[in-house]
């Protein structure tokens, strides 16, 4: 596949993580609850994932001696994955999509710099430059507009 492909398919997640706030914020209105909510919201898309693992595993499924050689902070996928959830939950209905989001979006592309920089987690080692580091300014000079304005 052209590497273009890859943005718009990050583009397409970022768009998705949008309505999924707006979304749970919603289930959480119902449910009153934002554990619960972040519960439902991964079992929706756990039974999801397995439908779609059913339907097109081509490969076998690690098994279990592969699994339990796992070291164990290749797991915080699943927990980062569970505090983002409820952290928005709890955010968005207080301080606004746009605001969680931009928040969101700052600290993730502050630790993507880092993570490459250092080639923490297996990334390729990609140096700060001024550029980049200009790059997260800006970011955070239109988080700081959008709630401000």
């Amino acid at each position: 596949m052209p590497k273009e492909i890859y943005y718009v398919i990050a583009f397409i997640a970022g768009s998705g993580i949008a309505v999924q706030s707006g979304a749970n914020a919603q289930l959480r209105l119902l449910v009153n609850n934002p554990l619960v909510t972040a519960l439902i919201s991964f079992l929706v898309g756990a039974v999801a994932l397995v439908i779609l693992v059913i339907a097109t595993a081509s490969k076998e499924l690690p098994s279990g001696q592969v699994l339990t050689h796992i070291a164990w902070w290749k797991w915080l996928g699943g927990i980062m994955g569970a505090f983002y959830i409820v952290s928005v939950v709890i955010t968005a209905p207080k301080i606004g999509a746009a605001n969680t989001l931009g928040f969101v979006m700052a600290g993730q592309l502050l630790f993507a710099v880092l993570f490459d920089h250092f080639g923490w987690l297996g990334f390729q080692t990609h140096p700060v430059s001024p550029l980049r580091i200009l790059g997260v300014a800006l970011l955070l000079l239109g988080i700081y507009l959008i709630q401000k304005y």
